[in-house]
């Protein structure tokens, strides 16, 4: 019998969005609103969050999908355990990186005593691999890369959210602008 509580049932949001950075406010916005309202994550967690977001589809609209093209955010909120966010590309964009790649530069990027050549590229392994509990990248058949990102609830993120307060019974959302 499934789970009918819907303070423990996993609350799914997709939200497709082009490939356009004038959208990155609005989503900046809504994880920041979601992660506030809707999960038991701290107020500092929902800036990480945030920021991780941020990274996560700043790439996939610079370096993996071409113009006119959407990407795939995905927020699941497990209640009492854990935020997971994806984020999906086309593969169509103009660097054309495999999972392995990625995984590759972010471990030598975390390595003690890498030195950063200017302001870029710090994002996966400074933002992404420190603020969360795993990061993974894997290679989508249609060639383009699927970023997931877990941080599981632990009592030093946890808000103590009123149980009136928490996520509502619709447990799918789907967006898109």
């Amino acid at each position: 019998m499934e789970n009918s509580n819907p303070e423990t049932k996993p609350v799914r949001i997709s939200i497709l969005l082009p490939t356009n950075a004038y959208f990155m406010s609005g989503i900046r916005d809504f994880t920041m609103s979601f992660i506030k309202n809707a999960t038991k994550f701290s107020q500092q967690w929902a800036y990480r969050f945030q920021s991780i977001v941020d990274e996560l589809c700043n790439n996939a609209i610079e370096h993996g999908s071409e113009s006119g093209q959407d990407i795939k955010i995905t927020l699941v909120y497990a209640p009492e355990e854990s935020l997971t966010i994806t984020v999906e590309d086309t593969g169509t964009g103009k660097t054309k990186t495999k999972a392995a790649d990625i995984e590759k530069i972010i471990t030598e990027r975390r390595k003690p005593g890498y030195v950063f050549e200017g302001i870029r590229g710090r994002g996966l392994s400074t933002i992404v691999s420190s603020w969360s509990d795993s990061a993974k990248f894997e290679d989508l058949p249609s060639g383009g890369i699927k970023a997931t990102v877990t941080k599981k609830l632990d009592k030093s993120q946890n808000t103590n959210l009123p149980k009136e307060q928490a996520v509502s019974a619709a447990n799918r959302v789907v967006l898109t602008v």
